[in-house]
């Protein structure tokens, strides 16, 4: 019981908000009373953490399986970006915003979680794409690992618009791939935003 009601309210949290959502409107969705909630979750703060934890292990899954279809480098990036966009449209506000402004100690909790994953998943994609060719090979990985992480996670804290988080994040992907490609590179680069723009 205590996995179901964490993933309803994960789907709930990203839907409608961290904030909106309500223990009577999981308890009402679930066909349970607010009661059994609080048998598992004293407090909706705690359900919020188990909540970001399951939707982090899934984001990571999919990436993982993204990672494992071998696409080339650029291409690999893209295939997550639309990832996200396809797991987050159906919210109308960025959920990591929500959480920034309601719940800023759980934030810091996510970001911490999100630092060493996705630098690791960041840094593997720029060797991959040196090796590739499609990035210049002498470019200093760390540094460039910073400068995305700092954008991607600035737009996704400061934008409520999960809309425009979506664009803005499509046009980081490009300036930071312009940054690092190759001309083979900038040539898979214009592939993929012609695909983008399909």
């Amino acid at each position: 019981m205590k996995d179901k009601i964490v993933s309803k309210a994960s789907d709930l949290f990203l839907k409608l908000g961290f904030k909106s959502v309500t223990m009577d409107d999981i308890a009402c969705e679930m066909c349970i009373s607010k009661k059994t909630i609080y048998k598992y979750f004293c407090n909706k703060e705690i359900l919020i953490e188990e909540s970001t934890e399951l939707v982090h292990k899934t984001v990571h899954e999919v990436i993982n399986t993204i990672v494992a279809k071998d696409h080339n480098a650029i291409e690999e990036n893209f295939e997550i970006r639309k990832m996200f966009k396809e797991m987050f449209q159906v919210a109308d506000t960025s959920p990591l915003y929500q959480l920034k402004k309601h719940y800023p100690e759980i934030y810091r909790k996510v970001m911490d979680r999100e630092l060493d994953e996705c630098t690791m998943c960041f840094k593997q994609n720029i060797e991959k794409g040196i090796q590739q060719e499609l990035y210049r090979n002498d470019l200093d990985v760390d540094v460039y690992v910073k400068f995305y992480y700092s954008l991607i996670f600035s737009i996704k804290g400061n934008t409520s618009s999960e809309k425009e988080s979506t664009k803005l994040e499509l046009q980081a992907l490009e300036y930071h791939t312009r940054a690092m490609a190759t001309a083979k590179g900038i040539a898979e680069l214009e592939k993929q935003l012609l695909k983008t723009n399909i």
